[in-house]
């Protein structure tokens, strides 16, 4: 694993967070909560350990909304930037691929594509839900 840390942070920069190393998955998800939460048709993901991310400035000024207990939502109180998403039962978290922008983002995966308002045919595999080992079907659907 490599040691490479990158830094990343909220809209007006209140919060800041350092990833190190590499992120377990990278891609897309289109469940109908991510559509919402980031107000889009898609949202990009990148998965962490939690000990690969750190909170570097502005910890006190996260908000958190937890619409089930597999998503704790994260975002600035100050600007309302989204900043992550900590899922406790996978133990992972997703710091959004937009908020590190030094992050070469090289998806590899759709979920929850059986949710998707926007068909996007780009050759990756396309999961109903999730993989098998994060806990879903592993159910492929047609590109």
């Amino acid at each position: 694993m490599s040691s490479k840390s990158q830094d990343g942070g909220c809209f007006c920069g209140s919060v800041n967070l350092t990833v190190t190393g590499e992120p377990v998955a990278m891609g897309y998800c289109h469940c109908e909560s991510c559509r919402h939460w980031s107000a889009g048709p898609v949202n990009a993901f990148t998965l962490w350990p939690p000990d690969s991310v750190e909170i570097t400035q502005g910890a006190n000024l996260l908000g958190s909304y937890a619409k089930t207990e597999n998503s704790h939502r994260k975002w600035c109180k100050n600007c309302g930037g989204h900043v992550f998403t900590d899922h406790p039962t996978m133990g992972l978290i997703d710091v959004y691929a937009a908020v590190i922008p030094t992050l070469d983002f090289t998806p590899g995966i759709h979920v929850f594509y059986e949710e998707t308002v926007l068909r996007i045919h780009d050759g990756l595999v396309k999961q109903k839900d999730v993989p098998t080992e994060m806990g879903g079907s592993g159910v492929e659907l047609p590109d």
